[in-house]
């Protein structure tokens, strides 16, 4: 297998880990305040999922948007079986000596309906929006500023996964909308900070590849 599509598995699995995970950790909150400015209460769920917009810019500068689009859908399966696998474990009667009770694996584990729904719908919505406006970006600019394309498609695409998970959250009655304002802030100005911090990472993977890689055309159609 040449290297080129080895790459592309290695982006994949990394993409499909990223996403599986912050699914699995999300209902752990933590509080953090860099250079004492900013106190961020977010989700655990949401360290591993900016990384899932960072590798998806990856495949659309090197491989284009049907290989960005079929990861994103690859992304979307996997999650949807690894939920089920963790329904039926969760199902399922404990014996009387093992490690873990019930109870606790549903705390940990047990997923609250709606919630899933919103993030898979979002997660969907704001992959697709992501994808796109990387391509438009590329484009308009002939392939050029890089660091444009990668910034303003993620920031964008984060503001709309974070207000629709929301929003849907919101509506299902999981969250009051009196808190809906102050979470959408923490959220997003959360991804808008990874976001700014992951362009030296796509710039230097980019650099690294050169020669082994042909990056994918400007050319592209953005409608296809």
């Amino acid at each position: 297998m040449e290297f080129k599509n080895k790459f592309y598995l290695i982006l994949a699995g990394i993409f499909i880990a990223s996403l599986v995970c912050s699914n699995l950790i999300f209902q752990k909150f933590f509080t953090w305040t860099p250079f004492g400015i900013y106190t961020f209460e977010i989700s655990v769920g949401i360290l591993p999922y900016p990384i899932t917009f960072l590798v998806t810019d990856l495949i659309s500068e090197l491989y284009g948007k049907k290989k960005a689009d079929q990861v994103v859908i690859t992304g979307l399966i996997a999650s949807v079986f690894v939920m089920g696998i963790i329904l039926l474990a969760n199902y399922l009667p404990q014996t009387d000596w093992s490690p873990v009770d019930s109870e606790t694996f549903n705390r940990v584990f047990g997923l609250f309906g709606p919630a899933v729904f919103a993030s898979m719908v979002a997660y969907l919505i704001a992959q697709f929006i992501d994808i796109r406006m990387f391509h438009f970006w590329k484009r308009l600019t002939k392939g050029k500023h890089l660091w444009l394309r990668n910034n303003g498609s993620t920031i964008v695409s984060q503001f709309v996964d974070t207000a629709a998970v929301l929003s849907l959250l919101c509506l299902a009655g999981v969250i009051e909308w009196s808190r809906f304002l102050l979470l959408l802030e923490n959220g997003f100005l959360f991804k808008v900070l990874i976001a700014l911090l992951d362009t030296p990472v796509i710039y230097g993977v980019i650099h690294l590849l050169k020669g082994k890689i042909e990056i994918a055309p400007y050319q592209e159609g953005f409608a296809k």
